[in-house]
């Protein structure tokens, strides 16, 4: 095991681009080293992109490559940044892979990065750097400055927010 913070990316609202043109959100590449580079993060990080998908297009398939990787990662410290639609589903799936002794962070944005100033990405992307150096193992969720068991949240659409449900 290495010192190093590892993140997956998986897509989800946190990397879509906008098109001016047509209005459609898309997905081009992940803005996660113009993130890390304009936020001047000092942190031993490596990333890699799993996949650049809407989480509503997640499937079991999916889920087993984000556990896969979590499984053979040499880092203790995991982020994923993942869609917020089936955020909580696949914390679930990572705690039943019972990997004990890495501390795993989820997150997302509600909003769009390309959006600029508006977007909770950056936001939640430095809360995830922060908690998975704090946290003990375990897998967790951090939206909005929160952290959150993945048996203990759920997406509040009419808010717009992730909130505790015990």
């Amino acid at each position: 095991m290495d010192n190093s913070i590892q993140i997956f990316i998986t897509g989800g609202t946190f990397d879509k681009s906008y098109n001016y043109k047509d209005g459609e959100l898309y997905f081009e590449k992940t803005h996660l080293p113009e993130m890390l580079k304009r936020s001047r993060c000092k942190l031993n990080v490596d990333f890699e992109t799993l996949m650049m998908i809407d989480s509503l297009e997640m499937n079991q398939s999916h889920t087993k490559k984000i556990i896969s990787k979590c499984k053979t990662s040499h880092s203790k410290k995991i982020i994923i940044t993942h869609g917020t639609d089936r955020i909580v589903q696949t914390a679930k799936e990572l705690e039943k892979a019972n990997l004990n002794e890495k501390t795993i962070i989820l997150t997302g944005a509600m909003i769009p990065y390309a959006f600029g100033s508006s977007s909770d990405g950056f936001f939640n992307l430095g809360c995830a750097l922060s908690f998975v150096q704090s946290l003990s193992s375990g897998v967790y969720i951090t939206m909005q400055g929160q952290y959150f068991l993945p048996n203990n949240v759920k997406k509040n659409k009419e808010k717009g927010i992730f909130e505790k449900i015990n």
